[in-house]
């Protein structure tokens, strides 16, 4: 591929992913019509019930803190080399020693958060440092081993929740953490009688902070994905990890721990996957974990995340808000038009389809504009020919 081909426009992340989002709803769209739906209507009103009201923003927010954060931990592992398709597990399990630890503690408000969350980061730290273990001194295939530890994660997480020691009597979850480990924002001052009266006359107020579970997990995404790619992109740790994602032989041959650096980079991966998983706890009813008859696809949809922004920490910010609006607006979808969720999946399908096509869709581009671009060339160029031609003629006689 050429220089100028390389660094054509259509070539650029953030296009490609505008132009796979675009082909997403526009095969949606078809869907819906063929289906019978009103497809602009339909689409109109998808938007709606992501933006529509102040609540709704809210919670597209809330719904998507978790997917951004295993996003993160995906993308991280994919700018190191690794693809870790066990974000799934390490989520679960970091939901599982949140709520176990966070059940027991009663300690004031900043230590017990402050608890919660290192033992949940820590815990699915080292379950993913089991797969970047496998990988450095065994040669075992990263995905082949975190799937394998999404199904254990799952089961593992179902036993726990029958526990006696851990299990609520009359439910099939465990007993939820405690209020000193809450991370919403000012979640018992709303719901005293001069709170109540102070958002009555604060209506913006009223149905964000009054209405759904505000917590700081989307400020702490925001600050996680700045470290990470500060962490990636400017600090020597960052350096050694990408050397080794880029060329395993090349890291090895400057002297760089290669083993050392698979086993930190999963292990840097599950702990933001923890990470999420504490702060959706602690930020979010019912604040504990429940038997599990199925994956959730918290961890599967930060995979789609990371992929859909190209491994960008900071692009997983969006595309995180993006998988949380369709996953939200889908219900809203359903109710006023009568179309099925599903059509939600197909969208998000078809985005990650596209995305695994990004390098066809410059070559498309390219030839369709710059088909037209390079004609108009060359209609200039024979017009500037026939002048100097017809100048020359003049000239000679």
């Amino acid at each position: 591929m050429d220089k100028s081909r390389k660094n054509g426009f259509f070539d650029h992340p953030f296009v490609l992913t505008l132009i796979a989002i675009t082909l997403g709803f526009a095969v949606a769209a078809l869907i819906l019509l063929l289906a019978g739906f009103p497809p602009v209507e339909s689409i109109r009103t998808l938007v709606d019930s992501m933006i529509g009201r102040p609540k709704d923003i809210s919670s597209v927010i809330i719904r998507s803190t978790p997917i951004i954060f295993t996003g993160l931990g995906v993308a991280f592992a994919i700018k190191t080399g690794l693809f870790n398709i066990g974000a799934e597990g390490q989520y679960i399990i970091g939901c599982l020693t949140a709520t176990a630890v966070g059940s027991m503690l009663d300690f004031p408000q900043p230590v017990a958060i402050l608890m919660v969350v290192v033992s949940a980061m820590v815990v699915s730290a080292l379950y993913a440092g089991i797969v970047g273990l496998l990988k450095a001194h065994f040669g075992i295939h990263e995905v082949i081993t975190s799937i394998m530890l999404n199904w254990i994660a799952l089961y593992l997480s179902n036993w726990v929740c029958g526990l006696e020691f851990f299990h609520k009597p009359g439910t099939v979850g465990m007993y939820p953490v405690n209020y000193c480990t809450y991370t919403m924002i000012l979640p018992f001052w709303k719901r005293t009688e001069e709170g109540a009266a102070w958002l009555e006359t604060h209506p913006l107020l009223k149905e964000t902070l009054g209405r759904t579970d505000v917590n700081a997990g989307f400020i702490v995404a925001v600050i996680a994905a700045i470290m990470i790619s500060h962490l990636l992109n400017r600090t020597r740790k960052g350096y050694e990890l990408r050397a080794v994602g880029q060329n395993i032989n090349a890291a090895r041959f400057a002297g760089i721990n290669v083993n050392k650096s698979i086993v930190h980079a999963m292990m840097i991966s599950g702990a933001l996957c923890g990470l999420g998983a504490a702060l959706y706890i602690t930020g979010q009813s019912p604040h504990t974990v429940h038997t599990l008859s199925a994956f959730e696809n918290v961890g599967f949809n930060g995979l789609s995340v990371a992929f859909i922004a190209f491994s960008s920490p900071i692009g997983c910010i969006f595309t995180g808000l993006l998988f949380g609006g369709l996953l939200y607006g889908g219900a809203g979808l359903q109710s006023k038009i009568g179309a099925p969720t599903e059509i939600i999946n197909i969208v998000i399908g078809v985005i990650v389809f596209f995305c695994a096509l990004s390098y066809l869709i410059p070559r498309v581009m390219e030839s369709v504009f710059g088909g037209r671009r390079a004609r108009k060339e060359a209609k200039a160029a024979a017009k500037r020919a026939e002048k100097a031609a017809s100048a020359k003629g003049g000239n000679n006689v």
